[in-house]
């Protein structure tokens, strides 16, 4: 049986693209595929790609745009290069609302892509102290149904989709039912991970990952039952209705 972080690994590359929305858990799911031994990652490499093109003035923006690479192309190219020190899985921690509709989809079919959701009127109540009037499209949601559909043609059987909710109750368990529905074996390793700041993270963690950097494991699933503001209940009843097409194929723990 192959042990995760043995050398002359036998499996051959798996490049995992974790496409979320904002306000997820998706930092500490990096956070956890990174304290694998046989896993590389990297931070949303389309970051700066969508700030240049949008105009979207997010905190650091100029410093983003000149440190990391903002041309999509450039970009494409290296997560469907080598893996980062040779390993034998590369997470990609990717937000699917940096997927432009002036980009091309053909190189997602280099990728093993799977889908991080969690319950739009969480995501809104939590990104609007941040963006007061967000759009659908904003929160990821659309382009996540997009993109799933679009795999599950293209693969012919349901992508993984797993709820950051199911994750937070219980991660052992999800995270070994997401881990099989990759076929990469899972480890304990990727329950905890020790406190602070990683090379890896991008040089927006300053802004946005105080509480990641604290953490040294998965914080216990609290809901937050915070009323979505009435100005943006049209966006919510649009994003509900996305969740639930992606959370009715959600891996069940």
């Amino acid at each position: 049986m192959y042990t995760p972080g043995m050398p002359h690994d036998p499996r051959p590359p798996v490049r995992i693209a974790m496409w979320s929305g904002p306000r997820n858990i998706s930092t500490a799911m990096m956070r956890s595929f990174e304290n694998r031994p046989d896993c590389a990652v990297i931070d949303e490499p389309l970051y700066a790609h969508y700030l240049r093109a949008t105009g979207t003035d997010h905190p650091g923006r100029d410093e983003i745009i000149a440190t990391h690479e903002p041309d999509w192309t450039r970009v494409v190219s290296s997560l469907l290069g080598p893996i980062p020190g040779g390993k034998p899985i590369w997470y990609q921690k990717h937000m699917a609302h940096h997927l432009l509709p002036s980009m091309g989809r053909d190189w997602v079919a280099g990728l093993t892509n799977c889908f991080l959701i969690r319950d739009p009127a969480e995501v809104i109540t939590s990104f609007i102290k941040i963006v007061p009037n967000p759009t659908a499209p904003d929160l990821g949601l659309p382009q996540q149904v997009e993109l799933f559909e679009s795999e599950r043609r293209r693969i012919g059987r349901t992508p993984p989709v797993i709820d950051g909710a199911d994750i937070l109750r219980n991660p052992r368990a999800a995270l070994a039912a997401l881990c099989e529905a990759l076929s990469i074996p899972f480890t304990d390793r990727m329950l905890t991970w020790p406190a602070g700041p990683r090379a890896s993270d991008g040089i927006w963690a300053r802004h946005w990952y105080a509480s990641v950097e604290k953490s040294t494991g998965f914080e216990p699933y609290k809901p937050k039952n915070e009323p979505v503001p009435d100005h943006l209940a049209g966006v919510h009843a649009h994003c509900r209705t996305l969740y639930d097409t992606l959370a009715a194929h959600r891996i069940r723990i």
